[in-house]
C-alpha cells in the first residue's frame, strides 16, 4: 500500500509557504501520496477547526499514514491523533518547531490566539500509543519556540530530538535535513 503524507502548515502559513512545496515535490517523486491542506483562518487558528480539517481529509489512518507538522501544525497533528480511536496506529510524524509553550508574543491578540493551544490538554499516553515513532526538530535560535520544549517532546512522545543551529523558525524554501529525517522515519 502506498504511503500517505500530510503536511500541516504553520500559523499564518498556507500550502505554498516555506519548505512545504519542496518537501511535497521530493516525496511525490519518491512515490508518496502527499497532501498539504489549507487550514482554515490561518491568521486566527482554532483547535476545533484545524483538527476537523484533518478529520474530514484523512480517511482510514493506518501504519502507512505519516505527518509532517510545522509550529502550530504540530499541535494540530497531536490533537488530531488524540481524537482517534486508541487502537489505531499511524506510521509516524516529523515535528518541526513544534511547541507546547511560546516564549514570545508579539501582542495580546497573538497571546489570546495561542493560549488555548498551550492550555487545552492532550492525552499524551494515548497519542504515544497511536504514534509509532516521531522526530522533533528545533533550532537553537527560534524566536518563538523555547528549546526546552525539545525535552517535552522526548518525555511526552519519546520523540527523537534534533537541534539545528541558526535555522530560526524554519521558514526558508528548502531544508534537505527535514526530507532526510522523514525518509529515515518512514523507511
Amino acid at each position: 500500500m502506498q504511503k500517505r503524507v500530510f503536511i500541516v502548515h504553520r500559523w499564518e502559513g498556507n500550502s505554498q509557504s516555506d519548505w512545504y512545496p519542496y518537501i511535497r515535490s521530493e516525496l511525490k517523486n519518491k512515490g508518496f501520496i502527499v497532501e498539504i491542506p489549507e487550514m482554515p483562518d490561518s491568521l486566527n487558528p482554532k483547535i476545533d477547526k484545524w483538527v476537523s480539517t484533518l478529520k474530514n481529509l484523512i480517511k482510514n489512518p493506518d501504519s502507512n499514514t505519516f505527518f509532517i507538522g510545522h509550529s502550530i501544525g504540530c499541535q494540530t497533528i497531536l490533537r488530531y491523533l488524540d481524537s482517534l480511536n486508541k487502537d489505531i496506529k499511524i506510521g509516524g510524524a516529523i515535528f518541526v518547531s513544534g511547541w507546547f509553550n511560546i516564549k514570545y508574543f508579539e501582542n495580546e491578540e497573538v497571546k489570546a490566539i495561542a493560549m488555548p493551544w498551550s492550555e487545552t490538554p492532550i492525552d499524551f499516553v494515548k497519542v504515544k500509543k497511536i504514534l509509532n515513532r516521531s522526530t522533533a526538530i528545533f533550532s537553537d535560535d527560534d524566536e518563538y519556540v523555547p528549546i526546552s520544549d525539545s525535552g517535552l517532546f522526548n518525555e511526552r512522545l519519546n520523540s527523537k530530538i534534533l537541534i539545528e543551529k541558526g535555522k530560526g523558525h524554519f521558514m526558508d524554501k528548502k531544508y534537505d535535513f527535514i526530507l532526510k529525517e522523514f525518509l529515515k522515519l518512514s523507511a
